[in-house]
């Protein structure tokens, strides 16, 4: 076994493997980038090396600087984790020529594997059946509508290389075809460095499957059974469980070993996951779409219904070690399910988020197990994947681990950084999910649904109650009346206070509070729903706070008790003040912004995230139509098309490819045209 192993890789997959490494006593080897100084793998490691600045390009993608520092600390082997370099074939050799053990497949198979169109003549000789689709490789765009029109819409665009469904388009209209493809091979060239692309079938109402494989160097190869994958947004998993509720022990067997067979006609080594698309109408008629040639995102499910450690087995098998299990040996006990929590916002459209991460608790323990790489007082950024963590559970049946998995998200809290946690909660929950009816369209048709109904009225109640309780009574208890923001009048009725509060992507609301016994009154604006018994809409609510620490505080909003974390900001204020931030159990994370920053007009455009600007389509003074294209912003591998309002000229163009902005920020304004007559 190696002594001292590198990981070629970054957050929640390098802590992973560092807890791997630790428990078989191998010393671990962890590299960074300028953004990453005091991130969680990097404290977790034995060694940690820099590598380059936070442009990934000349860090985590630099061959050169990771082989120059396992060179640096005596590294026997490199384990690339998944993104990055993982399924690049030229790092894999590199490693291999530099006396390196690469814990993956070997170079010729990664070669195979990631490039698609050969994966799919491959594995189709081995008697593995396979999705229709374009045939050839370096097809171009007209080739690639010649193709479409052959098969058929809807089709669906796909890079050669790379996956996580980077690149990927649905189109159902063969008249937009030619602008898809050309977004496709950007978003391929921009996370793949190849815009090579295939054409293949839509298969409606789809469900995903996959097969975890494990292959030795002694000729052994097993399948560790499925992961069910159909919850998807834009082609990007959110939930994953094992096993499936679709298949049954025959058509379990029978998929394995089509698995098992694709692995073997490309010659593979190591851990790797086999994907089908399978009808849902009919499991028996599955087709294979590729193989990734790696340690999967979701494999925490698969580790947990079998027992087995999947990154241990990655460095026995590298190590020449045969496979210490047969197909016989395989038992699938129990459901796991996984959630990815990301750093995004769902009420924006699931656009990348940013900032600080003010205060962190993760659940674990027990049959819950949290897979991350967050630490408190970490920034967050738009330079790499949005993911911070992985949730998963592991309970005796499929309705057991769906109810630990809501709870478990409901305990997820992260500070600071707005994540789609509540959304997850809310997924899990739906009657389809619940049922087993899957597939990978059911996100999409249900988005309304998923996404919250504005912020709860009980953080607008917390936030007024906060905002009027001095400073100086959190630290000694007493209050100097004249400092109290109360409404309190010498021989009178007590007058109402107004307080004004703006969460991201809602409009200002006005919060009226006054004392009222025991309690405090409340009145809204623009009142939420409120869902104390008897509350009517427009009515005062009453409220009070209960119970406060300094982490936390109970408030009760007419008769319900509801508990918020929380994190001071840098400056130490509170919730009322700006810059706090407040998680409310059981719904999405929400952060209090104060500082009166208003909406961009109607004629601007702003950044609706933290990124780069890749395309700028327009110049001043041109004109455009309503919905027409004028930029993409790129953040966390995600393009976003920034359109036009409505129909007018630019008169204000304020970025050019490449240039950074904030969230936020003005990309550009439209000015209407006037209207005839007027």
């Amino acid at each position: 076994m190696f002594s001292t192993v590198l990981v070629a890789n970054r957050g929640e997959i390098a802590v992973r493997v560092i807890r791997t490494l630790r428990e078989l006593g191998i010393r671990s080897v962890a590299v960074f980038s300028d953004a990453d100084a005091d991130a969680r793998h990097v404290r977790e490691a034995d060694t940690a090396v820099r590598i380059g600045p936070a442009a990934a390009a000349e860090s985590y993608l630099s061959v050169e600087r990771l082989l120059d520092a396992a060179r640096r600390t005596g590294a026997e082997a490199v384990h690339p984790g998944y993104g990055f370099l993982a399924e690049n074939a030229a790092f894999a050799q590199a490693c291999t020529d530099a006396g390196l053990a690469f814990i993956g497949p070997p170079a010729s198979a990664i070669s195979l594997m990631g490039d698609k169109i050969r994966a799919k003549e491959t594995v189709k000789a081995a008697g593995v059946p396979v999705v229709p689709g374009s045939s050839g490789s370096g097809l171009t765009d007209a080739e690639l509508v010649a193709a479409a029109s052959e098969i058929g819409m809807p089709v669906l665009l796909k890079p050669s290389a790379g996956g996580g469904g980077k690149g990927m388009r649905l189109v159902r209209d063969e008249a937009v075809l030619a602008e898809e493809i050309a977004a496709a091979r950007r978003e391929a060239r921009s996370s793949f460095g190849d815009d090579t692309l295939l054409v293949e079938r839509w298969v409606d109402r789809p469900r995903h499957i996959e097969i975890q494989v494990l292959a030795d160097a002694h000729g052994h190869v097993v399948h560790l059974g499925e992961r069910e994958c159909s919850l998807q947004r834009r082609h990007q998993k959110v939930i994953e469980e094992a096993p499936s509720v679709l298949l049954d022990e025959k058509t379990r067997a029978a998929m394995g070993a089509a698995a098992v067979d694709a692995a073997r006609s490309c010659g593979y080594v190591g851990a790797g996951t086999v994907e089908f698309i399978v009808p849902g109408g009919d499991p028996s008629s599955y087709y294979f779409m590729e193989m990734n040639t790696r340690l999967q995102v979701e494999h925490p499910v698969t580790e947990l219904i079998t027992g087995l450690d999947l990154v241990e087995l990655q460095l026995r098998v590298a190590a020449g070690e045969a496979l210490p299990v047969t197909q016989d040996d395989i038992r699938l006990t129990g459901h796991a399910i996984e959630a990815r929590v990301c750093a995004e916002d769902p009420a924006r459209g699931f656009l990348p988020s940013g900032g600080t991460v003010l205060a962190l608790s993760e659940p674990s323990g027990g049959a819950v197990r949290t897979d991350s790489g967050l630490t408190a007082g970490v920034p967050v950024g738009s330079t790499y994947d949005p993911m911070l963590s992985k949730v998963i559970v592991h309970g005796p049946d499929r309705p057991a681990a769906l109810r630990m998995l809501r709870a478990a998200l409901a305990d997820t809290v992260i500070l600071g950084v707005q994540t789609n946690a509540g959304f997850l909660r809310r997924l899990l929950a739906h009657p389809d999910v619940v049922s087993g009816d899957l597939d990978t369209g059911l996100v999409e048709r249900d988005l309304a649904g998923l996404l919250p109904e504005g912020v709860p009225a009980e953080v607008y109640a917390a936030a007024a109650l906060l905002a009027g309780t001095a400073p100086e009574s959190r630290a000694t208890g007493w209050v100097d009346p004249f400092d109290a923001a109360d409404g309190w009048r010498l021989g009178g009725t007590p007058a109402w206070t107004v307080h004004h509060f703006r969460l991201p992507g809602q409009d200002p609301v006005e919060i009226r509070t006054r004392p009222s016994g025991s309690d405090t009154e409340l009145a809204f604006s623009a009142p939420p729903a409120l869902e104390g018994p008897g509350q009517s809409p427009g009515a005062p609510a009453r409220a009070r706070i209960v119970a406060r620490t300094p982490d936390t505080v109970t408030v009760e909003v007419d008769g319900a008790t509801h508990r918020f974390s929380h994190a001071a900001s840098p400056e130490g204020t509170w919730l009322g003040r700006d810059a706090d931030s407040w998680h409310v159990q059981h719904h999405d994370p929400v952060v209090a912004n104060l500082s009166g920053a208003g909406r961009a007009g109607a004629d601007t455009l702003a950044a609706p995230m933290p990124g780069t600007v890749t395309v700028v389509k327009v110049a001043v003074g041109d004109k455009v139509t309503a919905g027409q294209s004028l930029l993409v912003v790129e953040a966390m591998k995600m393009e976003h098309v920034i359109s036009a309002p409505h129909a007018g000229t630019v008169t204000e163009l304020d970025v050019s490819p490449g240039t950074t902005v904030a969230m936020d920020q003005v990309l550009a304004v439209v000015t209407p045209d006037e209207e005839e007559g007027a």
